[in-house]
């Protein structure tokens, strides 16, 4: 068992990295400038803020999601927020850390 999996790290990037094999879409929260600063390549951009707003377009889309922002605080907030709409979602943390599990697949 390796630190990451002491930590239960191992466990939630298995889990991420199934949403990904599932086409999930990945949402980043952060606000727009931060986006625009950088981000994962196909990633869409709904702040935080305006994400309840979203909410029935996201159920459109018929698929799992994936949350991600600067730190993972926010994201969270989001994953919860979408959770409790009925969205399959799950929290990925920082959005650089979701492109690497990108990257892996």
């Amino acid at each position: 068992m390796g630190l990451l999996d002491f930590l239960g790290l191992g466990k939630k990037n298995e889990q991420i990295q199934g949403f990904i094999n599932r086409n999930a879409v990945i949402i980043d929260v952060r606000s727009h400038s931060e986006y625009n600063s950088g981000h994962l390549k196909g990633s869409k951009n709904i702040p935080l803020g305006t994400l309840k707003n979203q909410i029935d377009a996201i159920k459109k889309l018929h698929k799992p999601v994936i949350t991600c922002c600067a730190s993972g605080m926010r994201s969270a907030s989001a994953a919860s927020i979408l959770k409790q709409h009925g969205i399959e979602a799950i929290n990925g943390g920082s959005w650089t850390k979701v492109d690497s599990l990108v990257q892996t697949i």
